[in-house]
């Protein structure tokens, strides 16, 4: 009851002064440095999303660029605060040895008392359909050069009906799932090409959806190099498909990753909070992980040979320039080819 009552009072009167922000500020600002400004594959991914995405707002850190922070004020905060925190805009999620009836009688008692508002209209940010391949090129300290390849793909959007990013999902743990995936086994520990290769899908989210491919070349191997070799990967799944034992092994996988998700009860607050505010009802979890053990071998080269024309690919690659010249806290910009 007392997290619940601290929690809806957060919700409604939160007090934002100048001095308490102009602190706090800081803070984010030493967290961007921290994870993007000095992270040499944190500007990389900066980089590739402003270049992906040109009207959607995934092109924009959500952190903010540093100029977004340097101009911020604390009124920007609490209109912003005043504009979006509501009762009809937030889940409560409650996971634990708990009575039911009695979060949500609580639910009413402490969230009850705030009123619904009006909230802005959310309008479409509808991505122009892409016609190319962009690159984009980041300078930045580093030992070894990056790259990052990106293809827009389909979200999920009806469980029931839609196939596709179950398919994809599927894929990127044939290429990257595990110690025996094609990645570590082909790339890594066999031509050599890299010294590190991933790949990952998410089609549970609210906005637009890619999949991604990234790694670093292994030592006297370029990014050009590491590019033909992720290529070639998708090239034998779109040529020769997959294996029974491959896709076997992923779902035996993502049914272990659901169970042992399930011994922490963060893990499951997270998981239904994330899944209801990406438009899916928690409800369907379950499902979720039905339909994944569905998918087909032949689902999984389909996948592979629609979804990843150059018309809708991103690369980003960092240019790592001598870490003894370096300037702490003076990222290069990315330039644009």
């Amino acid at each position: 009851p007392e997290m619940m009552k601290l929690e809806a009072d957060r919700m409604a009167n939160l007090k934002l002064e100048p001095q308490e922000f102009a602190s706090e500020i800081k803070v984010v600002m030493e967290e961007r440095r921290l994870r993007t400004d000095d992270n040499p594959q944190g500007l990389v991914y900066e980089a590739l999303s402003s270049a992906m995405f040109h009207a959607h707002p995934y092109r924009r850190p959500i952190i903010g660029w540093m100029d977004d922070l340097e101009h911020m004020t604390w009124q920007d905060a609490r209109d912003w605060y005043k504009q979006w925190y509501a009762p009809n805009n937030a889940y409560v999620v409650v996971v634990g040895d708990v009575d039911h009836r009695e979060v949500f009688r609580l639910a009413q008692k402490y969230y009850g008392a705030h009123k619904v508002q009006t909230l802005p209209e959310r309008k479409p940010q509808n991505e122009p359909e892409q016609a190319g391949i962009r690159r984009v090129s980041v300078k930045a300290p580093a030992k070894l050069p990056y790259l990052a390849m990106s293809w827009k793909t389909p979200k999920l959007r009806d469980v029931n009906k839609d196939r596709d990013p179950y398919a994809l999902d599927v894929l990127a743990s044939v290429l990257d799932g595990h110690d025996a995936s094609r990645f570590a086994k082909n790339l890594v520990r066999g031509s050599r090409v890299a010294q590190s290769a991933g790949a990952g899908y998410d089609g549970t989210l609210r906005g637009e959806s890619s999949f991604t491919l990234d790694g670093q070349p292994a030592e006297g191997k370029t990014i050009a190099d590491l590019e033909a070799a992720l290529r070639a990967e998708i090239k034998r799944v779109q040529d020769e498909g997959v294996s029974a034992e491959e896709l076997a092994r992923v779902k035996t996988q993502s049914i272990a990753a659901q169970i042992y998700k399930r011994d922490s009860l963060m893990a499951q607050a997270m998981e239904i909070g994330g899944a209801e505010a990406a438009g899916v009802s928690w409800r369907d979890i379950d499902l979720l992980l039905e339909k994944l053990k569905s998918v087909t071998a032949e689902e999984v080269q389909a996948v592979a040979k629609k979804y990843f024309s150059d018309d809708t690919l991103s690369i980003a690659v960092l240019d790592p320039q001598p870490i003894e010249n370096s300037k702490p806290r003076k990222p290069s910009g990315a330039v644009r080819h």
